[in-house]
């Protein structure tokens, strides 16, 4: 991963709010503090694009822009996770990048404000007297 491509996106974001660059899951994720907020995590960067958190009230405008979600394949899988590219306008300025930004967040805030999805419980097999 191209350390001039985070160096970019900082660059890109900086007067969106305070971002901070954490690996993970092979890339980086990037949370951003608005307002003195602890950061929160709206973007993912892997193999140098930049993949901005949606949910259900987001997707169709990433949609409509031609963006599309990240995938990877877990046991022969694919796997679709919530964060998809950016429109390829919104790589060229921070005023651009601005309104992408901004979904990002306040998806992100929303989904960290939901309950947290029960897993569930495996059933137990029969059991001898």
């Amino acid at each position: 991963m191209s350390g001039d491509f985070i160096a970019y996106l900082q660059e890109l974001l900086a007067d969106f709010g305070a971002v901070t660059v954490r690996r993970m899951f092979g890339g980086h994720g990037l949370y951003v503090s608005i307002d003195g907020s602890d950061g929160v995590f709206f973007a993912l960067v892997l193999d140098d694009a930049l993949y901005l958190k949606v949910d259900a009230q987001t997707q169709a405008r990433f949609e409509a822009a031609g963006s599309a979600p990240f995938v990877y394949t877990k046991q022969r899988e694919p796997i679709t996770l919530s964060y998809w590219s950016v429109p390829d306008e919104a790589m060229d300025s921070a005023q651009a990048m601005r309104p992408w930004a901004q979904l990002a967040y306040e998806a992100a805030l929303r989904k960290a404000a939901s309950p947290p999805k029960r897993k569930p419980r495996a059933r137990a097999g029969k059991r001898k007297p």
